[in-house]
């Protein structure tokens, strides 16, 4: 069907991944592990699988302690032996991951066009918190929306309809801007528009519907809104 732009009132924008680098908590790595890289695709993959699995058995725990097990099944799949403290540290990293460079000012530009925008993410609210700081955003946002309020991760149609509630807005009205493939079709599934954030020219997935938009940056948003 394709995208509607003026269908849309709210813009909604996942954390991690899509606002900041989870690849950067690779440096966190780098000082302890002598091969960070495979270490960090697995932390993050079982992070997300973890999540998938939570919905699925009814054992939600905060993002951040999935984060963490997830981790730490990395380190002890690849056999690196640190203590608890140093585990801890390189977790830490997810308070201060890097922004991407167009965050700031496309989302100054789609809020000066008159778009609302939040945040909708995993992260438990300390986590977003964290994150909203240290990106520089928090006065450019409306608020941030944590699974942590629904206990229920996404894809689950329960956090995005949570989020329409939340922003008085309804879902169709509503456009979520992520990375991830699975957020993507969980915020269509739910009734929102998708526009995937494909900042590494990747292919899309074979599996499911495709992106209603897909974008490198948020520019690329703010000029199909219009703004």
């Amino acid at each position: 069907m394709g995208f509607d732009p003026d269908q849309v009132s709210t813009v909604t924008f996942d954390s991690y991944s899509t606002l900041v680098d989870v690849d950067a908590a690779e440096k966190a790595l780098a000082a302890r592990v002598d091969d960070p890289q495979p270490v960090s695709k697995l932390w993050r993959a079982r992070s997300l699988e973890y999540t998938f699995v939570a919905n699925a058995i009814g054992g939600y725990q905060p993002f951040y302690e999935m984060n963490r097990d997830a981790l730490q099944y990395a380190l002890d799949v690849y056999g690196v032996d640190i203590s608890t403290s140093e585990r801890d540290e390189i977790l830490a990293v997810y308070h201060e991951l890097d922004v991407f460079d167009d965050v700031r000012d496309g989302i100054e530009r789609l809020r000066d066009g008159g778009y609302d925008c939040y945040v909708v993410s995993n992260g438990n609210p300390e986590m977003l918190e964290s994150m909203v700081d240290h990106a520089e955003i928090s006065d450019i946002i409306e608020d941030t929306i944590s699974a942590d309020e629904v206990r229920t991760f996404k894809p689950a149609a329960e956090i995005y309809r949570h989020a329409a509630a939340r922003t008085g807005t309804p879902i169709d009205g509503i456009v979520h801007v992520t990375a991830g493939w699975f957020d993507v079709m969980g915020a269509q599934h739910a009734g929102m528009q998708a526009a995937w954030v494909d900042r590494k020219s990747t292919p899309w997935e074979p599996f499911g519907p495709d992106p209603d938009l897909t974008i490198q940056t948020f520019y690329e948003l703010a000029e199909t809104l219009g703004v």
